[in-house]
């Protein structure tokens, strides 16, 4: 039978064929035979750690190599973020050294890792590792050891076990990120598995950033582990990962409470499909750069919105930064547009320690011709029209070197044209050429890549003449299957809107003419402008639309939490929007930045229309409402946009976009994207049509089936609705034979008997309860994704009653136990009418049952419970009670609580595997509840304290350790008492020589005691064991 020992050797096994070498955790402790750590409580391998250190700096002498060592040990602080990212400078750009040759004062940077030759680092496998820290124990699955620095974690569960799910590793982690801080200090990245699904990221991740690693081609049939065991531990890429594509970012938080901003950092390390593409636009970059033979040509990365391209430029700039064959090179990142130039610089800006260079941002043509005009290094940030000559058509070369990088982000712009053409002047007419001809005058030998989002329209060949060939292609069905992107889908409520053929056909012609224009210039086109505000900004139409807006959006909110995005044709537009929705919703409405619902975000001046004063912001401001925006908690929840945060915006719970503007190809691609960021368990995105950009993402999606994407761009809204109502059937059948729509006709008093009687009826078997979990999961997500339509309209009061019977069969959880299906989550539950008066609902309303005294296990109560007329409910209730009691117990009795733990796991296992009836499974479990009522007066009948009782409960545990009489054994669990009381100093449980000392003394004195000596061995490290449990009571 395949359990967890099995998964972890067979891992194990793998990491051994690729070069790791394996320790047993025990064989290496602190207390065996070849100890590699000082004490429990340190997690480094000390030993390991400095002969690592001497053996990759030759020639450091020994004063600095140990100093070295104690900054690594001793990292300064107690926050686990802060050390953790001290320590990766420390990995990554060695630890800073001083020390005296010949009489002067010398500084190094001593390495810690070979990055270069893998082969010269220790790769270590640890399984099974037990750490004790804040008088808690905790042993790990596996460690993976790089020159004594424990720089992964994994966490297995079984994947034959129902219980032992992905998600519950991942809850492991967290647990002991908590309970044993040190550790990761030190780590670099965190595995959880179930032996056949795996996946990773890094301490700061939530867990819908925990993703698979795939294969560079196709695998075969091999499971997530055994994938991520071959490519991602190939030791190669596993340093890189860790030296290349790991950065620490500064995010701005919110506190709601006192409105004060925080910086919280987040550490991110690159997806497989991240870093991949960076090592073959390394190696590409290498090849087009060649002095000889370069064709400057590096090529195109598409990878799909919302999958981190901006992350992918910087892992890659970081990496070809200090690649030695770039000879120090100058990047140069360029767009088309200032807010993307923010943007995009503030990410940069974020990634310091990896770029080893603080970013610079060009300001004007002059600046950025002194900028270039170096000999090396520097990273540049640029907008493509700083390179468009003031006059003339040639603009000055400004540096000829080779190992200029030029990286473009969206590379499909028209600016990177090299065609001319003929604009009219005042004083006649000249040529003008595309930016990419001005680029190349200024940097004759540069080479360049491009970043885009989405494919290069085939009829565009000005981008691979200045680019190249793709060079690697993430579409958006890889990014949805790996879990990186949500689905989006569309819904036209053009029907909605008093906006005729006609009309919307001159639109469409004024948009054309001005496709190719920026936003203010269109602004600036006056009579255009008019034009469409006098149609689409029609007050008639723009109540219309306010009206159906607030709507659809109230529904949204019903069923799951998140933010949406309005985007406006004009400024005006936006504006007058505003005050239609304000008219319906004035407590939407505050003058206050800070305060509010609802903003518009663009820039004004003050020789704008008075209507547009009260929306006018600084650059400082935009940033404030950006960090409210993206805060899921804060009030603000919805933003009329013109064109800004449709490009590079990320607020994850944003969950829907309403479009009043005509939009088209890659711009739409991309503003569309604003909502299909991974949130929660955010089903996903929605795009409300109101002005008629349907024909527009059929062609941008055409558009993207003809460059290779797989997979659709969007859904429509009825295949949403389709799935719904096929989950809605599957959910609805499981109820086959109890009729749960007496309820929607019954009184109150008997909603609950009826409520009652379908959660006793789900729980009959424990395969309908997990599938029915499963399924109502499922179903809740469709659900939400569909709201508002007449469909969802219809089984709204049936879905509200599937939620209530799932929200009480979670109740019998394990107090402080979330299953997998209530945890984190973006939907609301839909509460019906008559259920709302409830409040929360508590485990003993779930049993329908009144809640006991103090006494919770009294003969009454067990009784009131087996006379039930739900059986499977009244198991499932004493189930949890008995469960929680012996939780309690393990922090104070290691011996009754396994004792306990064991007989509830035999009843419950009897009971499904049908070997016992429900009647009587609850008359075992009373059983066991008396018993365990028994032993708590136990203690007292003897004459010991509870402490002392816990002793004896290990050294009476079973016939073949019970050597005394009562008599005997008290006066003996007295002298062992009384022993460590004397021995235990204030971190007696961490110190391993004086728990040796301990285990020693106990041992002579059980043989004192008339036990032989390999029992009393056995019983020494069970006493002391529990002594660990009680170290706070001995040592106060």
């Amino acid at each position: 039978m395949l359990n967890e020992d099995l998964i972890e050797m067979a891992f194990i096994d793998q990491l051994v064929g690729q070069g790791f070498e394996f320790h047993h955790g025990p064989d290496i402790a602190p207390d065996s035979d070849n100890p590699q750590r000082k004490n429990f409580d340190s997690v480094v391998l000390e030993n390991e750690l400095l002969r690592a250190i001497e053996r990759l700096n030759p020639g450091v002498p020994f004063s600095a190599i140990n100093e070295a060592h104690q900054k690594v040990l001793n990292l300064g602080t107690e926050d686990v973020m802060e050390n953790n990212e001290r320590f990766h400078t420390y990995l990554t750009n060695g630890v800073p050294v001083e020390f005296t040759k010949d009489g002067a004062s010398k500084g190094v940077n001593v390495d810690l890792l070979d990055i270069e030759n893998p082969e010269n680092n220790s790769f270590w496998a640890v399984n099974q590792l037990v750490i004790k820290e804040n008088n808690v124990n905790r042993r790990l699955d596996v460690v993976i050891y790089i020159n004594g620095l424990p720089l992964v974690v994994i966490e297995l569960k079984n994947a034959t076990s129902e219980e032992a799910t992905i998600r519950k590793a991942y809850t492991q982690i967290q647990n002991y990120k908590k309970d044993v801080p040190s550790i990761f200090f030190y780590n670099a990245l965190c595995v959880i598995s179930d032996g056949i699904d795996a996946k990773v990221s890094s301490l700061s991740a939530p867990f819908t950033r925990f993703l698979s690693w795939k294969a560079p081609e196709e695998a075969g049939l091999q499971t997530d582990l055994q994938v991520m065991t071959k490519h991602m531990f190939d030791k190669r890429v596993l340093l890189n990962l860790i030296r290349y594509c790991t950065v620490f970012e500064a995010e701005e938080k919110k506190d709601e409470n006192t409105g004060l901003v925080s910086i919280a950092k987040i550490k991110k390390v690159a997806a497989y499909h991240q870093y991949y593409a960076v090592q073959k636009a390394v190696e590409q970059t290498l090849r087009a750069t060649d002095s000889e033979d370069g064709d400057r040509k590096v090529g195109v990365v598409w990878h799909t919105q919302g999958s981190g391209k901006s992350l992918s430029m910087v892992f890659y700039s970081g990496q070809i930064i200090t690649h030695p064959q770039m000879k120090n090179p100058t990047v140069v990142i360029l767009t088309d547009r200032n807010d993307l130039d923010d943007q995009l610089f503030g990410t940069f800006g974020n990634c310091v320690g990896l770029l080893r260079q603080t970013p610079v941002q060009a300001k004007s043509r002059e600046h950025i011709k002194e900028l270039l005009k170096v000999s090396g290094g520097g990273v540049i940030f640029t907008t493509i029209q700083k390179f468009s000559p003031q006059e003339g058509n040639v603009y000055d070369t400004l540096s000829e070197r080779t190992n200029i990088v030029v990286v473009a982000d969206e590379a499909h712009r028209s600016q990177y044209g090299f065609k001319g053409r003929l604009v009219e002047l005042d004083e006649g007419s000249e040529i003008r050429y595309g930016n990419a001809k001005y680029m190349r005058d200024a940097l004759p030998n540069a080479s360049y890549i491009g970043f885009t989002g989405t494919p290069i329209e085939k009829e565009d060949k000005s981008t691979p003449a200045v680019f190249g060939d793709y060079i690697d292609v993430y579409d958006i069905k890889q990014a949805v299957d790996d879990g990186a992107t949500v689905p989006i889908s569309y819904e036209a409520r053009l029907v909605k809107i008093k906006l005729d053929k006609e009309a919307s056909a001159e639109i469409d012609d004024l948009v054309e003419e001005i496709s190719e224009a920026s936003e203010d210039q269109l602004e600036k086109s006056k009579k255009k402008n008019a034009t469409i505000n006098a149609i689409v900004g029609h007050p008639e139409r723009l109540k219309d639309v306010a009206d159906d807006l607030v709507s659809h959006f109230e529904a949204r909110q019903e069923a799951f939490e998140g933010k949406a995005m309005i985007v406006g044709m004009t400024r005006q537009i936006c504006v007058d929007l505003y005050a239609q929705i304000i008219q319906l919703r004035p407590d939407w409405h505050s003058e206050d930045l800070d305060q509010g619902i609802i903003k518009v975000i663009m820039t004004s001046s003050s020789d704008d229309p008075e209507s547009f004063q009260p929306h006018r912001t600084t650059k400082q401001q935009r940033k404030e409402l950006a960090i409210r925006m993206k805060e899921p908690n804060d009030q603000l929840k919805l933003v009329i946009v013109r064109d800004m945060w449709l490009t590079g915006f990320d607020a994850p719970s944003m969950h829907t976009m309403y479009i009043d503007k005509k939009m088209q190809g890659a711009n739409l691609m991309q503003a569309i994207a604003r909502v299909n960021r991974v949130y929660k368990d955010k089903p996903g995105g929605l795009i409300v049509d109101y002005i008629g950009v349907g024909q527009e993402l059929r062609n941008a999606m055409a558009t993207y089936l003809q460059s290779g994407g797989e997979g659709k761009a969007f859904l429509d809204i009825s295949e949403a609705i389709a799935l719904m109502k096929e989950k809605f059937e599957i959910v609805e059948q499981m109820f086959h034979g109890y009729d749960y729509k007496a309820y929607f006709q019954a009184e109150t008093n008997i909603k609950l008997q009826v409520l009652l009687g379908a959660q006793n009826f789900i729980l009959s078997s424990k395969e309908l309860k997990d599938r029915f979990l499963k399924e109502i999961t499922a179903l809740s997500k469709v659900f939400a994704m569909s709201i508002p339509s007449f469909e969802a309209d219809i089984i709204k009061d049936d879905v509200a009653f599937f939620q209530a019977v799932k929200a009480r069969i979670n109740k019998f959880n394990p107090s402080g136990v979330k299953s997998d299906y209530e945890v984190d989550t973006a939907i609301k539950q839909i509460v019906e009418e008559a259920l709302s008066s409830y409040g929360v609902i508590d485990v003993f309303e779930a049993a329908g049952i009144k809640a006991p005294d103090i006494s919770i296990l009294s003969d009454e109560f067990l009784l009131e419970v087996q006379n039930m007329k739900q059986k499977n409910v009244a198991f499932e209730l004493l189930k949890k009670l008995l469960s929680d009691d012996v939780r309690v117990r393990k922090t104070k009795n290691i011996s009754q609580a396994k004792k306990f733990s064991e007989m509830i796991e035999s009843v419950v296992n009897k009971y499904h595997n049908n070997q016992i009836d429900s009647a009587q499974v609850l008359e075992e479990l009373s059983a066991i509840a008396r018993e365990m009522r028994l032993e708590d007066n136990r203690a007292g009948e003897l004459g010991l304290t509870e402490d002392e009782y816990a002793f004896y409960s290990v050294l009476n545990q079973n016939d073949s350790t019970k050597m005394l009489d009562d008599h005997k054994m008290k006066e003996l669990i007295h002298h062992i008492v009384d022993i460590i009381r004397k021995n235990a100093t204030v971190d007696w449980s961490k110190r391993s020589d004086v728990r040796a000392k301990l285990r020693l003394t106990v041992r002579k004195i059980l043989i004192r005691y008339g036990y032989p000596p390999d029992l009393a061995r056995m019983e020494a490290d069970r006493v002391i064991e529990q002594s660990e449990l009680l170290a706070e009571s001995f040592t106060n």
